[in-house]
């Protein structure tokens, strides 16, 4: 399938760095202790528990990205006739995030806070997948221009599965580290501690991704690399993809 496994790779990588981002990362116990109920401490001693919540916030969070992806490629297809263009303003529209990403200018519509707050959280496990429904559909400063990036890119392909295993991706990237997180909460506290001071780092490699991701996209070289790469992955890895 065309560009679609250096597609999915770019957009796991998104989702680790949204993960890791300096508006996500800080929060992720806060985030767990709201999702499972449960104190710091407890969650360590309950471990099931916390996987079982996880699991659902994740599944609350990618039905959101999905339905995003299912969009953006919707509206790629009924200007199909035009993708060329759409590919070229789109590549500059990501370069143009990637910039903000590295700080060279400010977007003050990305600056402000459009999170859906949530005081209290619903009881049970369906509360879990609606507070992953509002975490989706919020657009902090951090996770937007990174996502934003992906659905610009998403809405460059042609078929509907393809979006879909795009924001798939991104969500599984978002996701793996957060059940991590969830699960082994005092080893998470610890890694932050540790790599805290790093954070803008992620914002900066986040910012080169999509510059780079974007100047493929404008000169048509996105289209020719997967292509070079299809033509090396072995043929029974490429009829799965």
């Amino acid at each position: 399938m065309e560009s679609v496994s250096l597609g999915v790779l770019i957009s796991f990588t998104a989702g680790l760095l949204s993960f890791l981002s300096p508006c996500v990362l800080p929060l992720i116990p806060s985030y767990v202790t709201f999702v499972t109920g449960l104190s710091l401490e407890d969650v360590q001693h309950s471990r099931k528990t916390a996987l079982v919540h996880a699991l659902l916030f994740v599944i609350g969070f990618s039905l959101i990205f999905l339905a995003l992806g299912a969009t953006a490629t919707a509206v790629g297809r009924l200007l199909l006739v035009n993708r060329r263009w759409i590919s070229r303003v789109g590549g500059v529209l990501v370069i143009l995030l990637g910039l903000y990403l590295l700080g060279a200018f400010n977007m003050r519509f990305l600056a402000r806070e459009r999170r859906i707050q949530i005081t209290d959280k619903p009881l049970g496990y369906l509360g879990s997948v609606l507070v992953g429904i509002a975490f989706g559909a919020g657009w902090s400063p951090c996770i937007g221009p990174i996502l934003g990036g992906i659905l610009t890119y998403t809405a460059t392909q042609s078929e509907l599965r393809r979006g879909l295993v795009l924001l798939g991706a991104y969500s599984l990237g978002l996701a793996i580290p957060f059940i991590a997180a969830a699960v082994a909460v005092d080893r998470f506290i610890a890694f932050f501690q540790r790599f805290r001071s790093k954070l803008v780092w992620v914002d900066r490699f986040a910012g080169a991704l999509l510059v780079i991701v974007g100047i493929l996209m404008l000169t048509n070289y996105m289209t020719v690399l997967t292509s070079y790469l299809q033509g090396l992955t072995p043929a029974a890895l490429r009829n799965r993809l």
